[in-house]
């Protein structure tokens, strides 16, 4: 099983009332007087060291994401990061998970971006091509809800012939027209870097990873018990479309923290991920859902499954314990090494996955902090993780540069 270390790139700092006095942590805080542009240069140089030092002790990959004008996470551009990783690191795989495809006029700067990218890291680059939340395309870049799915699927076969094409074209879509595409430079990777999707339980997503054999990716926050019936539903679609259940193919993001014990984990923790799910997913449910953005079939799925797996669901993130959040619900995988090694093959054998997208900065912690438990996982967890799936799936989703890394002890890694 693959671990990449991946960056939401949050806000850390937000004021111990924010929920009571602000509608959402999405579109509408107050930038001004919340957000502190000074800060922001400090997290922003943290965000890297982390995914610098992630790299350093052994992770198989590290990534991060895109999204706009919100305080759960900020990384408005995915791809200057991941210039910044191509160039940092060696081995790695750099997973953009990914460029919201509907935003992009024309989506061609994405092909070309991407494989920019794939040359300077010499081939080690996950094209993660999401559809987008609600609040990034609706609210934030103003596309009408009911396009969203049909600029994607455009923007996609734009972006995909832009790689692989072996001359000159014109492309006649429907919201891009454009005279000349010749893509210099072309990604190193032939025919081109493995194109992972993200999704929330959509079935059109499902069905389009396994309609062209890609990874799919469950981006979550309920842990695994919530996204037990969403990735069944997946791996139901995959056997229809008369595929294997590779798990290889599937990613799940999970938050995990470590230490030392189970005591010293809740210690260290707990006020963290109270942040997180009272503060970074303040999110008020106008911005959350918007009619004409899902289709009718993914809102017929999300009713019969009585809305398990969804990440805002009603808890007391001010009062949770810890035990709620590890043992009861799983949401979060925290406590000593054996403790999270024990938790994350439970959630490697229950949802047949084989790539682990580690959430392992939440919130409000601060950068050591983040360090110490990024060490310890590399030291006490990933040797006992990685060859889970290895001697049985081949991975046919990871970039064809990336190598498997060393494992360094945090010393030696400065």
């Amino acid at each position: 099983m693959k671990s990449i270390w991946f960056h939401l790139q949050g806000y850390r700092d937000l004021p111990a009332d924010f929920e009571d006095r602000y509608e959402s942590v999405w579109v509408t805080p107050p930038t001004d007087e919340l957000c502190d542009p000074q800060k922001v240069h400090q997290y922003l140089n943290w965000n890297l060291d982390e995914l610098d030092y992630a790299a350093s002790l052994g992770f198989d990959g590290i990534g991060t994401n895109e999204h706009h004008q919100n305080g759960y996470g900020f990384p408005v551009s995915p791809n200057q990061t991941g210039y910044y990783l191509a160039k940092s690191t060696t081995d790695q795989a750099i997973v953009i998970l990914g460029n919201t495809l509907p935003l992009y006029n024309p989506p061609i700067r994405v092909a070309e971006e991407i494989a920019y990218m794939d040359c300077l890291s010499n081939g080690r680059v996950v094209s993660g091509m999401p559809v987008g939340t609600p609040m990034d395309v609706t609210h934030c870049y103003g596309i009408t809800p009911t396009e969203v799915r049909p600029r994607y699927f455009e923007a996609h076969d734009l972006i995909k012939q832009a790689w692989t094409a072996d001359k000159e074209f014109h492309f006649n879509g429907k919201y891009t027209k454009l005279r000349h595409v010749n893509l210099w430079p072309k990604p190193i990777q032939k025919p081109h870097p493995p194109i992972w999707l993200a999704g929330g339980g959509s079935v059109e997503t499902w069905d389009f990873a396994a309609q062209n054999n890609y990874l799919y990716s469950y981006l979550s926050f309920g842990g695994r018990l919530a996204a037990q019936s969403l990735m069944d539903g997946y791996w139901e679609v995959v056997d229809a479309h008369g595929l294997d259940r590779n798990p290889y193919r599937a990613g799940f993001a999970q938050i995990v923290c470590v230490g030392e014990t189970d005591a010293e984990a809740e210690k260290l923790y707990l006020e963290h991920m109270r942040y997180f799910y009272k503060k970074s997913l303040h999110v008020a449910r106008h911005y959350a859902a918007v009619a004409g953005y899902n289709t009718k079939a993914s809102l017929q799925a999300a009713m019969k499954r009585g809305g398990a797996g969804n990440p805002f669901e009603a808890i007391d993130p001010g009062t949770i314990t810890w035990s709620e959040l590890v043992d009861k619900s799983k949401r979060v995988i925290g406590g000593s090494p054996a403790t999270v090694v024990d938790h994350l093959k439970e959630l490697a054998k229950d949802l047949n996955v084989g790539q682990l997208i580690l959430l392992m900065h939440i919130g409000s912690m601060d950068h050591e902090l983040t360090k110490y438990s990024t060490r310890l996982y590399a030291e006490e967890v990933l040797p006992h993780v990685r060859d889970i799936w290895k001697d049985q799936w081949e991975d046919h989703w990871w970039p064809s540069g990336a190598k498997q890394p060393q494992l360094e002890k945090a010393a030696s890694a400065g």
